[in-house]
Formats: structure tokens, C-alpha cells, sequence
């Protein structure tokens, strides 16, 4: 019987497989991390504005102080994201009046996002707007 060679000649393309997978990889771990950082984006800013909407609902109430509006709404966001992420936050609370003529409590937040990697820091502006109608007392 013969013997069989099983010598592949090198045509320069030994290991470019390798460099392919490795390029391929980056781009696809890239798009990866910049779905989930607009995920969180969504996340944080629906939970803030939410929160904002709860510390103006709050402070609009007839026994409380307007300005306590902000307080609630960096202890809500506390409880619902990170501690880290409320105190990224600047929020204010005051009466203001609508065109009609009536009292409202607006809660005014603004600051930014986490983001997933570290050495990026907090890029992503978050601004968010809570108002309710203040009781008569």
C-alpha cells in the first residue's frame, strides 16, 4: 500500500482564521455593550422621570412642604436603581403657576447615566420633569 501525505502546502493563509474570529469577535462584543448601554439609558431615564412624576405627586399634597418633592424623588430613585445613580442627581422641587392660573408642583432632575464601562465614566445627560397640582390648604 501507499502511503498517503497528509502535508497541506503553505499557501500564506495558515492561522488567518484565527485573526478573523478575533475581529469578528470585537465588532460583535461592541454592538453587545451598545444595546445594553441604550437598555439602561431607557431604564434609568424611565425610572427617573417616573420618580420625579411620585415626588411631585407627593409634594402637591395639602400637609406637605412643596420643596420636599426632591428629597422623594432621589429616595425613590435610590430604592428603584443604585444609591450611586441618585446621588448623580440634581433635583429641585417648587410651585410654579400654569397658564390657567393654578398652583403646580414641578420636580425638576437633571445629571447623567452609568455607563457599563467603568473608564467611560457617566456620559449620557439625563434631564427629567415630574409636575402635579398643588391641594389647597
Amino acid at each position: 500500500m501507499a502511503e498517503r501525505s497528509l502535508d497541506v502546502p503553505d499557501d500564506g493563509e495558515r492561522g488567518s482564521a484565527v485573526v478573523d474570529f478575533v475581529l469578528v469577535s470585537i465588532l460583535i462584543v461592541t454592538l453587545l455593550l451598545a444595546v445594553l448601554q441604550v437598555a439602561v439609558y431607557v431604564h434609568v431615564r424611565n425610572v427617573v422621570t417616573a420618580s420625579a412624576q411620585e415626588g411631585a405627586r407627593y409634594a402637591a399634597n395639602a400637609d406637605v412642604a412643596s420643596s420636599a418633592g426632591a428629597g422623594r424623588t432621589v429616595e425613590i430613585v435610590a430604592r428603584a436603581t443604585s444609591v450611586q445613580t441618585a446621588q448623580g442627581l440634581a433635583c429641585t422641587s417648587a410651585e410654579e403657576a400654569d397658564p390657567s392660573g393654578a398652583n403646580l408642583v414641578v420636580v425638576r432632575c437633571s445629571g447623567s447615566v452609568p455607563s457599563l464601562l467603568a473608564v467611560l465614566g457617566n456620559l449620557l445627560p439625563l434631564e427629567a420633569t415630574g409636575r402635579a397640582m398643588k391641594e389647597a390648604a
